[in-house]
Parts: C-alpha cells; sequence; structure tokens
C-alpha cells in the first residue's frame, strides 16, 4: 500500500501549487468524489457485514479469508480518507493519522505482536467495563460490568493491567525464555512439559517488577484502603487472562491466591502469573489450539469476604427434566475449596420467577470450612454436626440468590455459571459471572417448541432483514427520539421507526431491535453484530403495529415476531449450543474486529465527534460520512465551481425563477428550456410533484396586522436581515439521484439536499429554511410550526429562531420520495406562513391540518404502480 503521508504530502503540494486565479475545482468532480464516498462507506459496512457474519459458526474460513478482508477493508479506508481530502481541501492529517495507527495495529496482530491499550499499570474496578478485557482480562472486565453496570455487590479492588504485565515480561526476557521452551515442547511436549514449566516458573518467581508496576501496585492499594477507610486485612489474588471466562472458561486452569496480605502482594502477582505455565495449564492452552503470544495474563486484587456461606449456581438447570429452574449448590465458609470440589456440598433446585422458592433441595454433612485467619491467611475448621448436616441457605438467601441469576442471564443473554459468596451480615457478593457451556445435543425445535408457535399470534413474519440471530423476549419500548433512550429500561425490545448508531449505548440493556426501515450494512447493525444482539431491520410496520408495554417475542433466526411471550422459545435459546469455534483463525477474527467493528462516534453534534477520537475502522468511516454531506452542503451554499457551468430554465407555472445544472449530462444541452417531466433527477422531480401535487402554493393575498406590516416594510427598506443578501437565481445541482436546491423567494432562503436511490445507506435529507418579513416572533413561530411538522415526518430537527434545520438519513427509496414530496408542499406552503401564524397555538393546529393535506400526496410515492 502506498505511504498513507506520502499521498497526503502529493495531494496537499498539488492544493498549495495551483496557480493563483485559477477556478476552483468543478463542482461536478467535486460531486464524483462525494459518489466515491458513497460508495466506499457501503462497501466498507459489506464487509465488517461479512467479517461480523463469519464469527456465526456457518461458515469455514482461513487465515488467508482473513489477510484479504483486512487488506481489502485497509484498501478502502485508505481510499475514503483521500477522497474526502479532495472534497475538505487536505485537512486530513488527523484522519490519516488515526487510519495509520489502526492499520498498523491490525498488522502487528496479523503477526502476533500485541498493542496494549495505554493505560496506568493498574485500574480501580470501579473503572472496568466488559469491553475493557484487552486492558483487564476476561474475569475483571466482566466484573466490573457486575459492579458498574448491572449495579451487582461485588468485593472492591483493583487489576493490575495486561500492559503491566507485558513490561514485567519483557523487563525479565520471558517472551524469549518461553518461545525457547515452546520449541522444546514441539519437539516432544510429554517428554520436555515438565521441566520446560519449572524453568519458566522459576524464572517467573525470581523476577523483579519494573519500578512503574511497583509504584503502581503500592498506589493502587493505598487508594483502596482509603475506600474502605482502613487498610484491607486481606485479599484475593486471581488470573484475569485475556480468554479466560469467555468462550473458552479455562475454569481451573489458572491459579487464584486467597487470604493475601497487602504486604505480599507483589509475590502472589508472580505467583499467579507463574500459574499460566503449571504444566496442566500450558497443556490445556496447547490442546485447545493457543499460540503462545496469546497466553496475556491480567491480575487482579479484591478484598477477601470473611464468608459464612458460599457457592455455585446455574442460572438454567438444562440437565433436570421434571422442572426448570436455577441450580444453586452452597457450603459453609469461603468458595475456592467449594469450587475445585474438595467439599461437599447442598444443592437447590429454585423457580426461575420471583420469589424464587426451592422447588427441591439435598443437604449434604459438610464437617469442614475453610475461613480467615485473624492474623491472615486461611485455614480448614471444623464445625459442630448440627451446623454440619444444617442447610446452608434459608428461603431469603435463594430468593437474592435467584434475583441475581435471572439479572445475570437477561444481561448476557445466555445462561452464566456464577460463583457467590454471603458474609456475616447477609450481604450477598458476586465473585465471578461466565457464559455456561453445554456439550451433548442442544434443543431442537421440535414438540413443545412447533406447538407453542403454532398456538401463539404472530405479529409479522418475513419482513425486513435479520442482521443478527436470536431470541429476543420481553417488552416493547418504542423509541421515537433521543430523549426516550435515557429512560430505557433494563430487558426491553427497542422499537424503532429508523436505525440509529446512537442506540449503540442501550444495547447492554436491551433484549432485541426491531426497526421500520434500516440497512444490514448500516452502521447501527455492525454494533447490533457486536453485542451479539437479536435484530431485525427495514420491518416496515414495527412502530405501528406495536406500543411500549406490549409483550413480544421476537424470533430473529426464523424472523417472526410473536405477541405474548412464547416462553418455549426461550428456553430453546438457552439451551441451544453456542455457536463459535475455538480455532486460532476464530480468536484472531475475534481480535481484529475489536479494533475494526466498534462504534465510539456516535453523535455528530458531540464535541468529540472528531478525527483524534477515531480508534476504530468503523469511526473513521462513520465520521467521513457525515463530513462528506457536510462539506457537499457547504460546496453548494457556496457556489465554488457551480455557477460558471452550463444551465436550463425550469418550464412551470409557479415562479420559481430555477435553473437547472445536470452533472450528469453531457454537456450537449446548452441553455433553453426543460419541462418538469424530463428533469433527469428523481429527488428534483419528487419535490416538485409535492410542491405542484399538494396545491400549497397560495397566490391569494393574507390579511396583514399592522405590526406585521411596519416589520415587513422595514426589512423592505433594508434595515438588516437576509433579505440585504441577493442571491441571484435560483439553482439546482442535480444528477440522476442527487439534488442540491437553493431557493430565495422573496425573504425566505430555502436549502435542500438529497441523495435518493436504491441503496438505503446512502440515502440522506438535509433541509434549511431561513427568513421572512415579519417580526422576529412571528418568523420563530413559523419555525417551531416546521419543526413540529419535520419531527413528525421523523427528521431530526435543530431550531435556533427563525431558523429550521432538518435531517435524515438511511431511510429506503419510497420513503425518500415521500419525504421529498412532503418538503415540497412545505416550500409552498411556508412563503406566508408567519403571517398566518398569529398565536401560539396557530402553530400546532397548522402542522396537524399540513400533514393531513399532504398525505395524500406522500402515500402516493409508496405505490410501486405510479412510481416506476
Amino acid at each position: 500500500m502506498q505511504s498513507a503521508m506520502g499521498v497526503l504530502g502529493r495531494i496537499g503540494q498539488a492544493l498549495r501549487l495551483a496557480p493563483r486565479g485559477k477556478a476552483p475545482v468543478p463542482f461536478v468532480v467535486l460531486f464524483k468524489k462525494f459518489k466515491s464516498i458513497l460508495e466506499r462507506n457501503n462497501r466498507i459496512l459489506t464487509l465488517m457485514a461479512d467479517m461480523g457474519d463469519k464469527l456465526g459458526g456457518e461458515y469455514v474460513f482461513d487465515r488467508r479469508y482473513i489477510e484479504a478482508a483486512c487488506e481489502e477493508m485497509a484498501d478502502q479506508i485508505f481510499k475514503l480518507v483521500s477522497d474526502l481530502s479532495i472534497l475538505n481541501r487536505c485537512r486530513n492529517v488527523p484522519l490519516f493519522t488515526a487510519f495509520e495507527t489502526v492499520r498498523q495495529e491490525i498488522a502487528d496482530e496479523l503477526a502476533g505482536r500485541h498493542h496494549f491499550p495505554d493505560t496506568a499499570p493498574t485500574l480501580p474496578l470501579s473503572a472496568l467495563r466488559a469491553d475493557m478485557a484487552e486492558a483487564a482480562g476476561g474475569k475483571f472486565a466482566m466484573l466490573g460490568e457486575l459492579k458498574n453496570v448491572l449495579q451487582l455487590p461485588v468485593p472492591d479492588g483493583f487489576v493490575i493491567t495486561t500492559g503491566a504485565f507485558a513490561a514485567f515480561m519483557a523487563k525479565n526476557g520471558l517472551p524469549e525464555l518461553i518461545a525457547r521452551q515452546t520449541e522444546r515442547l514441539d519437539a516432544d511436549e510429554e517428554g520436555a512439559l515438565a521441566e520446560a514449566s519449572a524453568t519458566v516458573r522459576q524464572r517467573i518467581l525470581a523476577a523483579s517488577l519494573p519500578k512503574s508496576l511497583s509504584r503502581g501496585l503500592a498506589e493502587a492499594l493505598a487508594a483502596l484502603a482509603g475506600r474502605l477507610g482502613r487498610p484491607p486485612r486481606s485479599l484475593a489474588v486471581r488470573s484475569s487472562a485475556w480468554n479466560e471466562d469467555g468462550e473458552t472458561s479455562f475454569a481451573g486452569q489458572y491459579e487464584s491466591v486467597i487470604g493475601v496480605p497487602p504486604s505480599q502482594a507483589a509475590e502472589a502477582f508472580k505467583r499467579v502469573v507463574a500459574g499460566a505455565y503449571t504444566p496442566e495449564a500450558w497443556l490445556y492452552r496447547r490442546r485447545r489450539g493457543f499460540r503462545e503470544h496469546e497466553a496475556v495474563m491480567a491480575v487482579g486484587c479484591q478484598v477477601m469476604i470473611d464468608s459464612v456461606v458460599s457457592g455455585g449456581l446455574y442460572t438454567y438447570a438444562p440437565l433436570t427434566r421434571k422442572e426448570e429452574g436455577i441450580f444453586v449448590s452452597a457450603a459453609w465458609g469461603l468458595c475456592a475449596p467449594i469450587m475445585s470440589g474438595e467439599l461437599d456440598t447442598d444443592s437447590y433446585l429454585i423457580g426461575r420467577r420471583a420469589p424464587f422458592a426451592s422447588l427441591s433441595r439435598e443437604i449434604a454433612h459438610k464437617p469442614q470450612a475453610l475461613a480467615l485467619r485473624p492474623e491472615g491467611g486461611t485455614a480448614y475448621t471444623d464445625l459442630p454436626p448440627q451446623k454440619a448436616d444444617a442447610p446452608c441457605l434459608a428461603e431469603a438467601d435463594l430468593s437474592l440468590l435467584g434475583e441475581a441469576a435471572v439479572s445475570l442471564e437477561k444481561y448476557f443473554k445466555r445462561p452464566q455459571d456464577v460463583e457467590w459468596t454471603i458474609d456475616a451480615a447477609g450481604r450477598l457478593y458476586i465473585l465471578q459471572s461466565r457464559p455456561m457451556v453445554f456439550h451433548g445435543d442442544p434443543a431442537r425445535r421440535t414438540g413443545a417448541i412447533d406447538a407453542a408457535t403454532e398456538k401463539a399470534e404472530v405479529l409479522f413474519s418475513g419482513r425486513g432483514d435479520v442482521v443478527q440471530r436470536g431470541v429476543a423476549m420481553g417488552t416493547a419500548y418504542v423509541v421515537r427520539g433521543d430523549a426516550d433512550l435515557d429512560d430505557f429500561p433494563f430487558g426491553a425490545i427497542l422499537i424503532a421507526h429508523h436505525t440509529s448508531p446512537r442506540f449503540s449505548r442501550i444495547m447492554p440493556r436491551a433484549q432485541g431491535i426491531l426497526t421500520d426501515i434500516g440497512s444490514p450494512a448500516g452502521h447501527m447493525a455492525a454494533v447490533a453484530r457486536e453485542f451479539r444482539l437479536p435484530t431485525v431491520v427495514g420491518c416496515g410496520l414495527a412502530t405501528r403495529l406495536l406500543e411500549t408495554g406490549d409483550e413480544i417475542t421476537v424470533d430473529a433466526t426464523q424472523n417472526v415476531v410473536y405477541r405474548g411471550l412464547v416462553k418455549e422459545l426461550r428456553y430453546f435459546e438457552l439451551t441451544e449450543e453456542a455457536v463459535y469455534e475455538d480455532s486460532y483463525e476464530y480468536r484472531l477474527l475475534r481480535r481484529l474486529l475489536k479494533k475494526i467493528t466498534p462504534l465510539n462516534l456516535v453523535d455528530p453534534h458531540a464535541p468529540g465527534f472528531t478525527p483524534a477520537s477515531c480508534r476504530t475502522y468503523h469511526d473513521i468511516t462513520r465520521y467521513i460520512h457525515e463530513q462528506a454531506v457536510a462539506e457537499l452542503v457547504a460546496f453548494s451554499e457556496n457556489r465554488r465551481g457551480i455557477l460558471d457551468a452550463s444551465a436550463r430554465k425550469l418550464r412551470t407555472a409557479l415562479p420559481l425563477n430555477l435553473s437547472i445544472i445536470d452533472l450528469d449530462g453531457d454537456g450537449s444541452a446548452q441553455g433553453g428550456e426543460i419541462a418538469p417531466e424530463a428533469l433527469p433527477s428523481l429527488p428534483l422531480r419528487e419535490l416538485l410533484a409535492g410542491l405542484t401535487g399538494s396545491g400549497m402554493w397560495d397566490t391569494d393575498p393574507v390579511p396583514v396586522d399592522m405590526g406585521s406590516f411596519m416589520a415587513s416594510l422595514t426589512r423592505t427598506l433594508g434595515m438588516g436581515g437576509p433579505g440585504e443578501e441577493k442571491l441571484g437565481r435560483n439553482l439546482a445541482v442535480v444528477s440522476n439521484e442527487y439534488m442540491n436546491l437553493n431557493l430565495h423567494l422573496g425573504y425566505h432562503f430555502i436549502l435542500i439536499d438529497a441523495y435518493a436511490g436504491e441503496v438505503v445507506n446512502d440515502n440522506s435529507l438535509y433541509f434549511r429554511f431561513l427568513g421572512g418579513v415579519t417580526d422576529f416572533d412571528r418568523r420563530s413561530r413559523r419555525a417551531r410550526c416546521i419543526g413540529k411538522i419535520l419531527e413528525r415526518a421523523d427528521f431530526r430537527v435543530e431550531i435556533h429562531g427563525d431558523l429550521v434545520v432538518g435531517r435524515i438519513k438511511k431511510v429506503d427509496l419510497p420513503a425518500m420520495r415521500a419525504k421529498l414530496r412532503l418538503l415540497g408542499g412545505l416550500v409552498g406552503c411556508t412563503r406566508q406562513l408567519d403571517v398566518r401564524l398569529g398565536r401560539e397555538d396557530d402553530a400546532h393546529c397548522f402542522a396537524t391540518e399540513f400533514l393531513t393535506a399532504i398525505a395524500a400526496v406522500t402515500e402516493d410515492a409508496h405505490d410501486p404502480a405510479r412510481n416506476p
């Protein structure tokens, strides 16, 4: 690939060396770059979707596919940035830098080299989230999610990051030692394993910590003592490897050290790291196909809980045939020997609904318990006979566990294997949660499942495109604006008219998504796949059929939406074996997609929507798409390189005085007039259909009160305002799928920029209205009226005084036709609207009247017979 900075330099030099006084770049050239950006944007999103689909388990791929996909992705992104450089006069140095950073990280990952997140050596548990597994490892990233998002009780602590681990390993020459020992294993695994393990572990235990890690560990311990109000008596120092507690659990393979005095935290850290190279753990990784460079370990430190009773639970008990429930095992004391199988446990089966009463129980003889020692460390204690044979858990304890279990299962959308403990005050703490992995035959869609779905009421089926397979069950929540997202309830199914990347912030709380319109290769679709969230886009009628509070079941595997909760489908989904592979190629693709598909740039109006904030290829693509539309609008407003083009006059009875420049024309049509039916531009034809077909252009005089008359007279005499600016002829710059329309109608200034084609991702519509002759209050009232109309038509609206801006994107072609016709009617009716709106209530009334009057014209836009 060409050097990004080299190409940037050549572009910049060409622009700087252009002779002074030369005409600006012709708009037709700029428009071709804009179309190129749209095409590349769609290709990139399609590539992302394809790479995401490969992780679904239905496709076979190899390393060559991954390399080819990454190479094409990088090539398309680079050319995308270069195209934007032509549009915005080479203001893209930060964007090229962001691209090169991501490209280099992907290249290094393909070569087996890791770029660790740039964090402090330690991070408090309060700073961790599920998407921070690269820095905190799988276990502690998940614990951070439980504590900070689900608000579940988790023992306080911190994590020594993977970056600190890598610095520790590099300082002591351990990667080179491990590479040499790995070569011995490749030659003779059984004979060399014990010696190789001993050699590596001894070096790790004898190694010294980097100064930055020693300092960071001391600061983390001091901060923990500050939060507790006293130094912790003892710590649990636990492994948190990259792939731990994920698709591959590594359960019991890595070491955890409990009862550690804070003064011995550094030695415990080395013990945990060395635990990755016990013969058992090393052999486990090799047999599961893990490469040595994948053995990346974060280490977590948590306050030890003085446990009274501990245990584990399965949020769903698939082996019980008579009753379905939550399976709980429990014993007295600390959790470690219970989970390792050293102690016998009580067993409980509890219901899956509140109050989570016990359905059955088996009480074991439990003569010993592991407990904390007052001086530090742990020891086994003998229990009196009456306690040894007593149940560990009361109904109140089971209720606490059942509530936590259901919350975890709903949140992670898969059954969970959970470790927990309860202290002397009866407080429950979650120690770990990881996906349950089912073995044997998964559930089949037969018997009770088929009978249940046959009886269930089908709301609609086979409509739209499935973005992510799965089953979602819960309460519908209709989102009509950004404000609705603030109150999105946990476990609901999002129903929206159109897709939006802004939905990413509630995806962890959602069970599924249905939208009326949207593309399976759009920005939101990529994020939904990342969250593995059952999603169907383009249903067409979800917001019409569903209301907030409706209970529904979305089967995004069969693309069917049912009224009510079809619980048999929930159990099918829970017992269906997770679809994933454990090959190195799958893990590599997962790691690469973390640098490609996550979307951090959600709101174009946010201060952080900048090139410097782009951390993934998806961020770069999203930023460029927004900027390209904005640049094209800006070029059209300034008319750079447009007015010198050959134009034709629109032949119409309306006094529009509209000249048209055809970007797709061959230049043979010089001057003259063109009839509306001969217009090459679909957007302009549709806008004119709304303008003329609605009868909104009213030429009758309107009564004006004295205040309005004086305001009009003042503005007519040129005493301020946009009336002073004379733009000359009205102008439309068009192509077959594009229209940029500038209208100066009296003292009204209207700009409409539209791209309407078959590719949903490309479609966008921008509307701006400003001006008027009456006083500011009336003009502002008209602005609010226009805003109401646009909002009800699903535009994103901004109002500043008498300025109205409306935007809508990624709607299908029939919807684009309807929106353009609505804007045509709006252009016609707004000319004298400020005069008509004498009272504040008039704005609401007129908006309702307008939408009713324009409905017949916009509905025709959806009729294929009338719009071939």
